[in-house]
């Protein structure tokens, strides 16, 4: 009896030492991208040709995004339409054409606080692919690069965008959250349900990792050189951007310039919101929101998030360190409500 006993204990360990337990076990997938780089975690198997096929495909959908709307590389479309003549007409790929109607629906929504074609101050500034620079420019240098900006100055006619002169388009505040969404509808067309994409900060989630536990990403405290988490959301089925000032900027004589330059005024932005996350099912959506938040402040970006019921996380400085702010929408979902 015992021999059978033991015999059929071993037969019972082959049969679940055999089982597909990709339910359970996390994949990885990762590279370079957009200057950046990006990652995919997942639980299951992919269909239509496995994780090579997987990875392939993610690069081209990666590598696709970066033809059409990085200002990094002189033959993307966005950089042939920033350099056309006056009047030319050019014909967009569909995936450059989502993301500007989205662009302008939000700079709409915003007054012009958001606005894609702010990239002439942006590179006036030094934060672009100019030459970065460690003095702010003159104010006749900044007025002439706002007659370049507006985003209504732009006319987009179905898949025809017009040049009307000097507009410079800069979609880097939205394109890694759109490369995000791209890369998560690419999962989804191999079958995958549980996932965690990641493209330079920007995620989204799906499902949960293995043995039913949430992706739980974590929100940075705002603090230059400094590692440490302020906050821990679960991500079900949501992407999250942030944005703020902390990474990126230059000082001169005792003042800190930010990158996120206010297309209103020409300068960068001066009020005390350290950085901002912004919860959302769309990445795209997500990644512009934090950029029209960071422009906007705590408190005209709370007044819109409110109004327009955005899940929004603020760290705001005060004297006494940093405050945290939040939408009740943000609220409920980190609490699971």
């Amino acid at each position: 009896m015992l021999r059978i006993l033991s015999v059929l204990a071993f037969s019972l360990l082959l049969l679940f030492g055999g089982c597909d337990d990709s339910k359970n076990r996390l994949s990885v997938l990762s590279g370079p991208t957009m200057g950046t780089t990006w990652s995919v975690k997942y639980t299951g198997t992919p269909s239509d040709g496995g994780v090579q096929a997987l990875k392939a495909d993610i690069v081209a959908a990666l590598e696709q995004v970066n033809a059409q709307m990085s200002t990094y590389r002189p033959d993307s479309n966005i950089s042939r339409f920033n350099h056309a003549e006056p009047g030319a007409l050019m014909v967009l790929p569909s995936d450059l054409v989502k993301v500007l109607h989205a662009a302008f629906l939000l700079s709409e929504q915003t007054d012009g606080a958001y606005d894609v074609t702010v990239g002439p101050l942006v590179n006036l500034w030094g934060f672009g692919p100019d030459p970065e620079r460690f003095e702010p420019p003159k104010h006749s240098e900044v007025e002439a690069a706002l007659t370049r900006v507006g985003w209504q100055k732009l006319m987009l006619s179905e898949q025809q965008l017009l040049q009307p002169g000097g507009v410079y388009v800069d979609l880097s505040s939205i394109a890694k959250g759109y490369a995000v969404d791209k890369v998560a509808d690419l999962l989804d067309r191999y079958g995958l349900s549980n996932y965690l994409v990641e493209v330079g900060g920007e995620l989204r989630g799906k499902g949960s990792k293995p043995y039913k536990q949430p992706w739980r990403v974590a929100v940075e405290r705002p603090i230059a050189g400094v590692r440490e988490v302020e906050q821990v959301v679960d991500l079900k089925d949501m992407a999250v951007a942030t944005s703020g000032d902390y990474r990126n900027f230059f000082e001169s004589q005792g003042r800190l310039f930010s990158h996120t330059i206010d297309p209103r005024t020409g300068y960068p932005v001066q009020h005390k919101l350290a950085s901002v996350s912004v919860l959302h099912k769309s990445a795209m959506i997500a990644d512009g929101l934090a950029t029209a938040m960071t422009v906007l402040g705590p408190d005209e970006g709370m007044a819109f998030a409110k109004d327009h019921e955005l899940a929004v996380f603020f760290i705001v400085r005060t004297e006494k360190g940093v405050k945290e702010l939040s939408t009740p929408e943000f609220d409920a979902i980190v609490e699971g409500k």
